[in-house]
């Protein structure tokens, strides 16, 4: 399902919130809006499912205004995770979790398949947590648990307002690794509000970052990057280390060569990025590692000399 903002604008006690938006997002897009506090980030998102109205301008879902929704129906096609999770406290995890489901009429098999479905694809076990209660969770397990509710009457898009904000750094970098496996997995389309760079360049096939209500720029992670549009963008992702940014979106895969003379001593999994297998070599005190596959299986090797060319 496409959205597409055209000349949004919205006014806040008169003041502009956004200005001028204009932004088309394609199916099956994991979009991040990025950008400091106040930029407008969730405005823009709680736009789409109309939990904040526009003020000039029209957004369309799917090719058709979203003003002309009832407005129940137009929610329950996008699912919706936050940073507070906002579970109900004494119903379980599968009830919590078939919430959206069971209103729509869905018969009570089908509504328990899509719980277990979920719940495996989110590396929880469904005879271990679907009969928890909230408390009786981690605030990794309650943000796990949000992201299944929004998924599961199979929404047409998934908003998310930094819904890993709260999270330890560990916690936080599992859950983002499970929702890269989500959207491949699916194909939602998915809109996903952080001021985090990092989360976002993980994340993201393109980036919108926004700045007081307007798009500073729009592209890939990359492409914001290597082809940063004025001295905003330069400073927000970090002039000092856009260099080290770009090697941790490239992978070493384009890299490895045969081995030559005795194998390296230290291995690195095929998956790894430029700045991983650097950061590796740097710890270990060596030039070059052995790349193995899931299997164990030596592929290649890389290089510190070819990984830092270009």
């Amino acid at each position: 399902m496409t959205i597409k903002f055209e000349n949004i604008c919205k006014f806040y006690d008169g003041a502009a919130a956004i200005t001028d938006l204009n932004l088309h997002i394609q199916q099956g897009e994991l979009l991040v809006l990025l950008g400091p506090s106040g930029s407008g980030k969730s405005t823009v998102l709680k736009m789409v499912n109309r939990m904040t109205s526009h003020d000039a301008g029209q957004i369309f879902f799917n090719g058709r205004e979203i003003n002309s929704f009832n407005i129940q129906d137009l929610r329950r096609r996008m699912g919706y995770a936050m940073q507070s999770v906002g579970l109900f406290p004494h119903r379980t995890v599968a009830h919590n979790i078939a919430t959206v489901p069971k209103l729509l009429g869905w018969d009570a098999q089908r509504v328990q398949a899509r719980v277990n479905e979920l719940l495996k694809l989110l590396a929880m076990d469904p005879e271990q947590y679907a009969s928890r209660y909230p408390h009786q969770l981690s605030g990794g397990q309650q943000q796990r648990v949000g992201v299944a509710r929004a998924l599961a009457a199979d929404p047409d898009v998934l908003l998310m307002d930094e819904p890993f904000g709260a999270l330890d750094p560990v916690t936080r970098a599992a859950l983002q690794l499970a929702l890269k496996k989500i959207h491949r997995a699916t194909g939602k389309t998915i809109l996903f509000v952080t001021h985090d760079i990092d989360e976002a360049l993980l994340l993201a096939t393109r980036i919108v970052l926004l700045n007081h209500g307007r798009i500073a720029q729009v592209g890939t992670p990359l492409e914001l990057l290597q082809r940063p549009a004025n001295e905003f963008v330069v400073n927000f992702l970090g002039r000092t280390d856009l260099g080290l940014k770009q090697l941790s979106l490239r992978s070493i895969t384009s890299h490895i060569k045969a081995i030559e003379g005795i194998e390296p001593s230290h291995t690195v999994a095929h998956t790894a990025t430029l700045r991983e297998a650097i950061s590796q070599m740097a710890t270990l005190h060596v030039s070059s590692l052995s790349v193995v596959d899931e299997s164990g299986t030596v592929l290649g090797q890389v290089k510190a000399t070819d990984l830092l060319e270009n």
